[in-house]
């Protein structure tokens, strides 16, 4: 090795020590000292802008009129920036809060496994996914059995469109527009909201998209697609349209998606990656219209907002002698169904049935939605209220409006799914454990920002 090498192998040693040791120095820090909080405010832009992503800040700090709110701490219903900002969490990560933030039960089981072993060995078997996929077993409605754990929601997804094609010997999918189902090559294949798949097309072929809610068109794509000699795999639909704007089905439209699966011996695929775990007002939200999907995907709240874990379940029938003799075939993840991960899984399980958390959602959700409604009726740039639960979309006349009144509650120490990216329909998502006085508070926050918009809104 040169001189020239050598000393910047030097150089890049004694800077990624001094940096990294910096960092750890704030991690294990009780306090920060206000010097601390500047710093890693700065150095968080500095990063974002030159080590992630330099958009990133654009569109995650939208509606911060600071670019300096740096997310440190976070308490059940809230979290905090370093300079001791409390906002209360009506975004939730998008579904992930559902059991609280750090909720004290799934960080104990966490903590506990931690002290005990990490990660798994990858060849002895781990007894916890074991006792999770039991649980699963036993909290998912009909025959729901066997089940495959990963990291990452797209993740999911891919596991269930490659268990059906590999069930079946079959080969296309149905999908509908505007569903959202991830960004890995398979899932944005079968997402259908274009600004997520025209970057990278062409994508992976035999998907077709019909429009949500109408079961005559999945029915007819089926049919034609048969009819000219090809074959199809599966049908992957939410229950709910997170992404799309909170669109809830027809009446009868899912039991009619079940009937024609079972017609042209088609595999139906729930996405209850949002809606799962109690979102809705019931565990999961298929149950709410009595169906059972032959497959269903499940993450974000999985976790116990601790740990990322996701993951599907399948009927008995799809686990064939194929998946049987090489269990390994449908995936590897390294990562996936991990000792630490499943500890707060079943830690967010056990706390989801005790306190029986669904039907709270739904009894706040409730609660919340007649004080939105009352609200609507008062502020005519509030159009559309729609939701179950703690799953709930408040639309505006147009994106700038909803992103105003995003801006607003921010001002306000209220964090709201609106960006620039759709703010038309902004998403209320907060943690299923909410206190009836925050719901309140959170009213009238609203009410006050609804009244600053609507003053600025040209009629």
């Amino acid at each position: 090795m040169g001189i020239h090498k050598e000393k910047e192998m030097m150089d890049y040693k004694d800077s990624v020590l001094k940096e990294s040791s910096q960092v750890l120095d704030y991690i294990l820090k009780d306090e920060l000292t206000e010097a601390d909080k500047d710093r890693i405010s700065k150095d968080s832009i500095d990063n974002f802008n030159n080590h992630v992503n330099p958009g990133w800040l654009k569109y995650r700090k939208s509606v911060s009129t600071d670019a300096n709110f740096v997310e440190w701490t976070d308490s059940q219903e809230t979290f905090s920036d370093t300079h001791g900002n409390e906002f209360i969490d009506c975004l939730g990560g998008f579904g992930v809060y559902t059991a609280g933030h750090r909720n004290p039960e799934v960080v104990a089981a966490v903590q506990a496994q931690l002290n005990r072993y990490a990660l798994h060995s990858q060849e002895l078997i781990d007894p916890l996914r074991g006792y999770l996929a039991k649980l699963v077993a036993m909290c998912t409605p009909g025959d729901l059995q066997y089940a495959f754990f990963c990291n990452g929601g797209a993740e999911a997804v891919e596991m269930a469109l490659k268990l059906a094609r590999l069930a079946s010997g079959k080969h296309y999918f149905i999908s509908m527009v505007n569903g959202f189902h991830g960004k890995s090559m398979g899932a944005v294949s079968a997402t259908g909201k274009g600004t997520y798949r025209k970057p990278y097309l062409p994508l992976i072929q035999g998907v077709q998209h019909v429009e949500f809610g109408d079961a005559k068109a999945a029915e007819t794509a089926i049919k034609n697609l048969i009819a000219v000699g090809e074959t199809v795999a599966g049908l992957i639909v939410e229950p709910i349209q997170g992404e799309a704007g909170i669109i809830l089905p027809p009446d009868g439209y899912l039991k009619e998606l079940r009937e024609i699966c079972d017609r042209y011996e088609v595999a139906l695929i729930f996405d209850e990656i949002q809606t799962g775990m109690g979102r809705t007002g019931t565990m999961w939200a298929c149950e709410d219209y009595d169906v059972v999907p032959d497959i269903m995907t499940f993450g974000k709240a999985f976790g116990g907002g601790v740990m990322p874990i996701t993951g599907i379940i399948a009927r008995p029938h799809l686990w064939t002698d194929e998946l049987k003799d090489n269990p390994w075939i449908l995936g590897s993840p390294t990562f996936g169904g991990n000792p630490l991960a499943c500890a707060a899984a079943i830690a967010a399980i056990n706390f989801t049935v005790k306190e029986d958390l669904p039907a709270q959602i739904k009894e706040k959700g409730e609660y919340l939605m007649d004080k939105l409604e009352q609200l609507k009726e008062k502020y005519s740039i509030l159009v559309d209220i729609r939701g179950k639960g703690f799953l709930i979309g408040l639309e505006y006349q147009t994106p700038e409006i909803g992103w105003a009144v995003s801006k607003g509650l921010f001002k306000r120490g209220i964090m709201t799914g609106g960006t620039l990216n759709n703010a038309k329909v902004n998403r209320i998502e907060p943690p299923g454990i909410l206190a009836y006085e925050t719901i309140d508070v959170i009213i009238q926050r609203l009410d006050e920002t609804l009244a600053e918009v609507s003053q600025g809104v040209n009629p």
